[in-house]
């Protein structure tokens, strides 16, 4: 028994240390659960796809498909080759999906279903495999799919069952192509059949998801691992051997809902009954999408390109390392998805781009810029500078080209605006975060100018609106009475105060530039939020009075005060009543409460405003608390962390400790809201690092990361950034900064400009489970730069590659007499 015992013992010691040693060995690639946010909303896109590459091959679901597809128990109707991830409205692309049948019942072409509503089948619970590069499922048929990717063509591995399970099936595949996209929205479409080496090619005409105008795009299909035994097109429900299709709509650019494709039929395959279909992409040409494929994947090699995809993924998570401090898996799964997520989008079509050949990157799906300039490009700025500015210089190629900034863009389609002209901050928040290489900062300057001073035709899908008011009245009036162009004629207030930023931004850069005079009337103009700041305004809920009175409100032209109610587009009240449609009101996707805390140029004169610090806390406590707050919608991410301009940090880090893991984990769910290309992603990935952006300045918020420490290697000085926690308490007690040291000194600011990621060094926070002074000092909380703020910073200069970063000395009386 002695023995049995020690031998025992023995062993489970072994035990722990392999457990421990496989633990250490995970990297953040094992992490990543892309099926995260695939339910209740969060649209996001879980299939096989290289870090913002152009193909994205799925799964398509017949239900809430926005993604593609969704962890519930919708059918699958297809396999198709690009999606977008974590939109909110209609479906997006999912063009010329992929269906595959064991074999047609008594040998007969036309007993398969080529409908989709016919072949929708059943997906076999538990077959679900997704990782970074890679994704796999099988269908009730019996059928396994994997599939993988390249830059612009897909790769699917079919394996079928030896025996069909369809009565009177034998084994001969039928593979089909339909010329649809997931919503259902073709006008005109093209399909070749080649015979006998099975090809397809084709295209057709498509309606972007969230803007206007439509799109063409081509694909062109090839297989291998069977001889073809027969191959055709198919209209409607019926099947023939026909070679060619072409299909149009009655009207033009009007959708057809008419079903057609082609299909080719195969003998039983050669080895392990496996088919690989090879779809390259393009929205230049059916030869470019052939040229792709042959280009990127020449040989069919399935696990090649799959071994490939996940070394790039690799290569670009492991610029982030944590030591996790023994967290659990729950924390470590929400971070690496988030961090992969917010490199779906945007994605590269350079030269794919069929208007203009530039020499200039291009790329599309800035899904919408409202929501991404936030977060997203923030951390692809940390992560991938690289990408960031091949994004940034992409923005600037489109407004060259088409004469605007986009603010939100889709398959070389123009969105619609959901605000302000968000691009502005995108620009100028990589000036100061050093996104130079190649960057027109000339040409940027014009591009911002214009939409500050240049109201476009349609300010639905570009620009600025009711700028004569804007510049005339100092806001944006309900019912506002404009002659310089059209769009939808709500968001008087979240306008209001999304322009007076987008102004705020292009101070900072005039002053930058040397163009003072640009400079005062830019910052004048960004404390016209004030304008719309009703004093005597209270709120209540349910009758009952919150106690809090001074909200921005509707104004007429005439400056005469409207109504809306302050929870109004909240939780509490009407929550999808402010949606962008003509029937929306004063604010947009989110109420008056929310909107008058969005001030990120000066929240010094926001705090005094609402009655000082103490006051401002304890509103924003109430915000917080209330179920005002809706965490899903971007707009709530900074107010997580305006706590630091009260000089209460610590109560940031309650708040995020409180978002997180509660409203985003590592379950299907794990996201309050859509995904909107990655913006959940973003928001939980930068907070769980401890630092947050005011997107736009050079200002990161600081709170304990949620590990023992995080590294950053900044890829173009090629120094690594760390903030390491000391005391740190993985259950979550210790969330409290009792003291910093930047490189050995002491450092008492409650936030961070960008030279620490690029000159890199240590970041040490010494936790403890209460608050403590650090960083509530007046001196030592963020700056506010704004036309009536007291910046906390005066004269103070940053240096960043180079460039000076100037926090300006404001003249108050100066400004005021503006």
């Amino acid at each position: 028994m002695r023995g049995l015992w020690a031998g025992t013992a023995q062993w489970a010691t072994w035990a722990i240390v392999l457990a421990i040693a496989n633990a250490q060995a995970k990297s953040g690639y094992d992490y990543v659960d892309p099926l995260i946010g695939t339910t209740n909303g969060g649209h996001v896109f879980p299939g096989a796809t290289l870090p913002f590459g152009m193909a994205k091959a799925g799964a398509d679901v017949n239900g809430e498909n926005q993604g593609g597809f969704a962890s519930d128990n919708s059918t699958i109707i297809g396999f198709s080759h690009m999606h977008d991830s974590g939109t909110g409205g209609s479906p997006s692309l999912g063009n010329f999906p992929l269906f595959p049948f064991a074999g047609c019942p008594n040998d007969d072409i036309n007993a398969c279903n080529y409908t989709y509503w016919d072949r929708q089948t059943d997906r076999i619970n538990g077959s679900v495999s997704a990782r970074p590069g890679y994704f796999a499922i099988s269908i009730a048929s019996n059928i396994h799919t994997e599939m993988t990717v390249t830059n612009h063509t897909a790769l699917y591995r079919f394996k079928f069952p030896e025996t069909p399970s369809t009565p009177n099936t034998t084994l001969n595949p039928l593979i089909l192509v339909e010329l649809s996209d997931l919503p259902q929205t073709r006008s005109d479409g093209n399909i070749t059949v080649h015979s006998p080496s099975g090809r397809m090619q084709g295209g057709g005409t498509f309606l972007p998801s969230f803007g206007v105008g439509t799109y063409q795009t081509y694909f062109c299909a090839d297989f291998s691992g069977a001889d073809v035994r027969n191959a055709g097109i198919f209209a409607n429900s019926r099947a023939g051997t026909m070679k060619q299709l072409r299909v149009k709509s009655w009207a033009k650019n009007e959708h057809s809902d008419r079903p057609a494709g082609g299909w080719v039929q195969f003998n039983a395959p050669s080895k392990n009954n496996e088919i690989i279909a090879r779809v390259g992409m393009s929205f230049v040409s059916e030869d470019q999408a052939c040229r792709n494929a042959e280009k990127e994947i020449p040989d069919f090699d399935f696990d090649g390109t799959l071994a490939a995809a996940e070394k790039v993924w690799k290569e670009k998570l492991d610029v982030i390392k944590i030591e996790d401090g023994g967290v659990s898996e729950v924390l470590l799964k929400a971070f690496w998805s988030g961090v992969y997520r917010s490199m779906i989008s945007p994605q590269d079509y350079t030269g794919e781009n069929p208007f203009w050949n530039s020499g200039e990157p291009y790329y599309d799906s800035f899904y919408c810029i409202w929501d991404s300039f936030r977060s997203i490009h923030p951390l692809i700025t940390l992560l991938d500078p690289h990408s960031q500015t091949l994004m940034v210089r992409s923005l600037l190629d489109i407004y060259r080209h088409e004469g605007k900034l986009p603010d939100c863009r889709m398959s070389f389609c123009k969105g619609f605006t959901q605000g302000g002209s968000n691009a502005d901050v995108v620009i100028a928040d990589a000036y100061f975060k050093n996104i130079s290489a190649g960057v027109d900062w000339k040409l940027a300057y014009e591009a911002l100018i214009s939409d500050a001073e240049d109201e476009p035709l349609n300010w639905d899908i570009e620009g600025r609106g009711g700028l004569d008011s804007w510049k005339s009245l100092g806001y944006i009036p309900t019912e506002n009475y404009d002659v310089q162009g059209v769009g939808t004629e709500t968001r008087s207030i979240s306008r209001t105060v999304e322009y007076a930023y987008n102004d705020f931004v292009i101070a900072l850069l005039a002053r930058e530039f040397g163009h003072m005079d640009d400079y005062h009337k830019y910052l004048g103009r960004s404390g016209n939020w004030i304008n719309m700041y009703k004093a005597d305004q209270n709120s209540t809920i349910n009758g009952t009075d919150t106690g809090f009175t001074g909200f921005l409100q509707p104004k007429f032209m005439n400056g005469t005060w409207g109504f809306q109610d302050p929870i109004y587009c909240s939780p509490l009240l009407e929550f999808t009543g402010c949606y962008l449609n003509p029937g929306g009101h004063e604010t947009y996707e989110g109420s008056c409460w929310l909107y008058t805390f969005y001030v990120p140029g000066d929240h010094s004169t926001l705090i005094r405003t609402l009655g000082g610090a103490d006051s401002f806390v304890k509103r924003l406590d109430y915000f917080h608390e209330s179920g005002l707050l809706y965490i899903g919608d971007e707009q709530g991410f900074l107010m997580v962390y305006l706590y630091h301009y009260a000089g209460r940090p610590a109560l940031s880090a309650e708040r995020a400790h409180f978002y997180i893991p509660s409203q985003f984990n590592d379950t299907i769910n794990g996201i309050p809201g859509n995904d909107d290309s990655g913006a959940m992603g973003s928001f939980e990935a930068l907070t769980m690092m401890g630092i947050f952006p005011n997107a736009g300045q050079d200002v990161y918020f600081i709170t304990p990361p949620f590990f023992e420490s995080v590294s950053i290697l900044n890829q173009q000085t090629g120094k690594t950034a760390t903030i390491r926690n000391i005391n740190f308490d993985p259950s979550g007690k210790n969330v409290y900064i009792q003291s910093a040291k930047l490189n050995g000194e002491t450092y008492t600011k409650n936030w961070l400009q960008h030279s620490f990621f690029l000159n890199g060094g240590t970041l040490e926070l010494t936790l403890g489970a209460s608050e403590s002074s650090w960083g509530t000092r007046p001196q030592d909380v963020p700056p506010s730069l704004g036309p009536f703020g007291n910046s906390t910073v005066n004269g103070t200069f940053g240096q960043v590659g180079g460039k000076r970063w100037a926090v300006p000395k404001v003249d108050l009386g100066l400004v005021e007499s503006l």
